[in-house]
């Protein structure tokens, strides 16, 4: 009873992700609805923001994994669906957007930054002179007052 309890709980768990596809979304040809499965997983939900519309149960997500099997069913490619839901929504559909234009810019500028920073830094604290040398070394002005104030001391009776 235990081991029947154990597979159905799998078997339960196993099909929780697919809860989200309604049979009478799905498409007649196994390849295809595939195919759309595939395709909805890489798709945001525009709603949950976190989850794929393949496994979102929002109106919005169903409305979209339609499109998606409507397109395919039509005859699109995968990369022309993607396009179509991109025109349409924009990059943010994408779970993975992609590395192009003000996106790219946006992931190399920070590296490129600190990098500039970093060496900024590293150069000026390599030609700042040391700390000891400055405090050591005196002007021939100040060495001249240092003498005459040894010699009044010298000069001056004790108390």
């Amino acid at each position: 009873m235990r081991r029947l309890l154990s597979a159905l709980a799998v078997l339960l768990a196993l099909a929780a992700p697919a809860a989200a596809v309604d049979p009478s979304e799905r498409l007649p040809d196994p390849a295809q609805e595939e195919r759309a499965r595939a395709i909805s997983e890489e798709l945001r939900c525009l709603v949950c923001q976190n989850q794929s519309i393949d496994a979102s149960d929002a109106q919005l997500a169903k409305d979209l994994r339609i499109i998606v099997r409507e397109r395919i069913a039509a005859g699109d490619s995968d990369n022309e669906v993607r396009d179509f839901l991109v025109a349409r929504y924009g990059e943010f559909v994408l779970l993975r957007p992609r590395a192009h234009g003000i996106g790219l810019l946006l992931w190399a500028l920070p590296p490129a930054l600190l990098l500039i920073a970093g060496t900024g830094l590293f150069i000026a604290f390599r030609r700042r002179p040391p700390a000891a040398a400055t405090a050591d070394s005196l002007s021939a002005d100040e060495e001249a007052a240092l003498k005459a104030l040894s010699r009044e001391e010298d000069e001056s009776p004790n108390l």
